[in-house]
């Protein structure tokens, strides 16, 4: 059992057991694309480029041979446990049995372990190739500069005009627009919006939580955001299509009798699981300073 479990060793005053503040599960795994069912420990995902059309310039020539460019994306697999025991004399001391709220603790840990993999992999060297041995850096062309400033509306708005200048699509399905900020990043809108009033409405409605979307992007709450080195605050903002998270095995919990630790009651989680940005074109890094 954690050897914090004292804690909750019954006192008169004590009748119940309550999970801090923590992020509850994922935020990110609706706003990618989602491959389940995974066998082995990685996954290839083959694609193909935009070609162009040849104009006819004569009768009866030759018909035009137009190559399809090929490429290929490799998704590596990792296994993630999480467990913690629970000794029947110190469900005697407790008014409450911790089960049910470490399962909970669990099952949310198993999420945050999700969207870490998803952000990690926004901006991370892409596996290609036939057998994944490739690499695709993330471009610099993707990356909206701090500048000095957290985010802005004009940041948003350089973020948008490089998704777009890109042909991706916006819409509410597959190709739904996404953009992962902190509180921080609220402040910073509400804070430099109020040169248009339209603007600055929009944004109090988005941190109200009255609308989720600005400027065609879907925001979301996420605080897992990392820091540079100096440190200036890394956002991304994305295409749904060009980030894909692999399942092998979907987050899967389990109670039981441990015999070698004294009958203790273990509960346990794993999972499998694996990400990959998909494509450079659909994916920005937005530089926010913090000071």
């Amino acid at each position: 059992m954690s050897n914090q479990i004292t804690t909750a060793f019954v006192k008169q005053f004590t009748d119940g057991i309550t999970l801090l503040a923590q992020q509850r599960g994922s935020r990110l795994r609706d706003a990618v694309n989602v491959d389940s069912g995974i066998t082995g420990d990685r996954a290839f995902y083959d694609q193909i480029s935009a070609t162009a059309a040849v104009q006819k310039t004569t009768r009866h020539g030759d018909t035009p041979l137009v190559e399809t460019p090929h490429s290929r994306r490799m998704l590596t697999l990792a296994d993630w446990e999480w467990a913690d025991l629970i000794d029947d004399s110190d469900k005697l001391k407790t008014l409450n049995d911790p089960t049910n709220a470490y399962t909970k603790n669990a099952a949310y840990a198993m999420g945050r372990t999700i969207d870490a993999v998803i952000r990690d992999a926004f901006f991370a060297t892409a596996s290609t190739s036939v057998d994944g041995t490739g690499t695709a850096a993330f471009p610099a062309g993707n990356i909206v500069g701090v500048s000095g400033a957290g985010l802005t509306i004009a940041k948003l708005r350089e973020a948008r005009e490089i998704l777009e200048s890109a042909d991706n699509m916006e819409d509410d399905g597959e190709y739904q627009w996404y953009i992962a900020i902190t509180a921080r990043q609220k402040r910073d809108l509400l804070a430099t919006t109020e040169v248009t009033s339209s603007d600055f409405a929009s944004v109090k409605a988005l941190v109200g939580g009255t609308v989720d979307t600005f400027l065609g992007f879907k925001f979301i709450d996420y605080q897992g955001l990392v820091e540079d080195a100096t440190p200036d605050r890394l956002i991304p903002a994305w295409c749904k299509s060009s980030m894909k998270l692999g399942i092998g095995m979907e987050p899967k919990g389990d109670i039981g009798i441990r015999r070698d630790k004294s009958n203790s009651t273990q509960v346990f989680y794993s999972m499998s699981i694996g990400a990959t940005r998909m494509d450079e074109t659909g994916v920005v890094q937005i530089i926010c300073d913090e000071p």
